[in-house]
């Protein structure tokens, strides 16, 4: 059985609501999962996890969240060599740079990136399937 970690921060509920979706999708195939805020997961957690996906909202000109989720983020990416791991989260305008930008920031680490969901807020309910499969995914590593 697979090991998941949902590793996440929101604002406004839309990223928590994907991420609820990822853990059910991993679920679904059998894994057992932790959903965690960001600030309850440590780079000393990742060897823990078969595969760990990871949350973010674009915030201000499409960056992650500065000050509680970039800074478990760098802690971690040091360690992601190797890991199969996804990306998901919302954004509200934009046209979804910061997920093309995070994604090469994990590929660049050496991580293994199944998947990634970048999902425009008013569009989350009726693409929540999207974040299920990503959760499907991650389970089957």
């Amino acid at each position: 059985m697979a090991k998941v970690a949902v590793v996440f921060w929101t604002q406004g509920g839309h990223t928590e609501t994907m991420a609820n979706a990822v853990a059910e999708g991993a679920k679904g195939k059998g894994a057992e999962v932790s959903v965690l805020f960001c600030s309850e997961f440590h780079a000393d957690q990742v060897s823990q996890y078969d595969a760990i996906a990871f949350g973010c909202p674009a915030m201000g000109s499409e960056v992650l969240e500065e000050t509680e989720f970039q800074p478990m983020w760098d802690a971690c990416s040091m360690k992601l060599g190797g890991r199969k791991i996804g990306l998901f989260g919302s954004y509200g305008w934009g046209v979804g740079e910061w997920m093309d930008n995070w994604k090469t920031a994990a590929d660049d680490c050496g991580a293994s990136v199944v998947q990634t969901v970048a999902l425009q807020e008013d569009t989350i309910d009726d693409n929540l399937k999207l974040c299920r499969a990503l959760g499907e995914a991650l389970a089957s590593c």
